[in-house]
């Protein structure tokens, strides 16, 4: 005897088969939605990288100081020695930032009285309220060639101007450095190098620095 086959409700089989097209569609429309949003957030990230590299490109030049009387870390010729005639070497810069108002300048000595040995920083001249249009001190500017606005302060010989390399033992380093301000500083009466960085102390927007060494000729 056959035995009778049960018949499948056509009407379970459509609801059936909607049900699965609905969930179909739903993922289909989930897979879609995340594509976007991870596409949305890719183009986002690009973005933020982007401008975080053009917020950190410079906006201005670097301040640079140099001589043409003598190279970095190079040797100071005599002639502005006491050795030789005691003049201040000529002096050059360029890429002042754009907020300077004026410059001052410190030349001093981190190896007196024997580089082997260093007890005390020598400063050698002291100049503030340069002009921001200045972009060069001449040879022996310190006795002639200042710009009528620069003030000169005391260094350690006691003088307002610009005494040269002497070292009494051994090669030194003279560092020369210029700083970029704000502003004129204002109130100031010969003031030795601490009491002019005091004064620069919140004005600084550049500097600049350049070295030359010096050891006295053997006789």
């Amino acid at each position: 005897m056959l035995q009778k086959i049960p018949l499948v409700n056509q009407g379970s089989v459509m609801a059936h088969q909607r049900l699965l097209g609905i969930t179909l569609l739903s993922l289909t429309i989930a897979a879609c939605a995340k594509s976007e949003r991870s596409s949305t957030f890719d183009t986002l990230a690009i973005t933020t990288d982007s401008a975080a590299q053009t917020s950190s490109a410079p906006n201005a030049m670097t301040l640079n100081l140099t001589s043409p009387a003598f190279a970095a870390n190079g040797s100071i010729p005599a002639k502005y020695t006491c050795e030789g005639a005691d003049v201040s070497p000529p002096l050059e810069w360029s890429g002042a930032p754009s907020g300077a108002k004026s410059f001052a300048l410190i030349v001093d000595d981190p190896d007196a009285p024997d580089p082997a040995k260093p007890q005390r920083v020598y400063v050698h001249w002291v100049i503030y309220n340069i002009p921001a249009s200045t972009t060069k001190l001449p040879e022996n500017a310190a006795k002639s060639g200042l710009p009528s606005e620069a003030v000169q302060g005391s260094n350690d010989f006691g003088k307002q101007s610009y005494g040269g390399p002497c070292p009494p033992i051994g090669r030194h380093r003279y560092f020369f450095k210029l700083y970029a301000l704000d502003t004129e500083l204002k109130g100031l009466s010969n003031p030795n190098k601490a009491q002019l960085e005091k004064a620069m102390q919140g004005h600084i927007v550049g500097n600049a620095e350049l070295i030359g060494t010096y050891q006295k000729q053997q006789k």
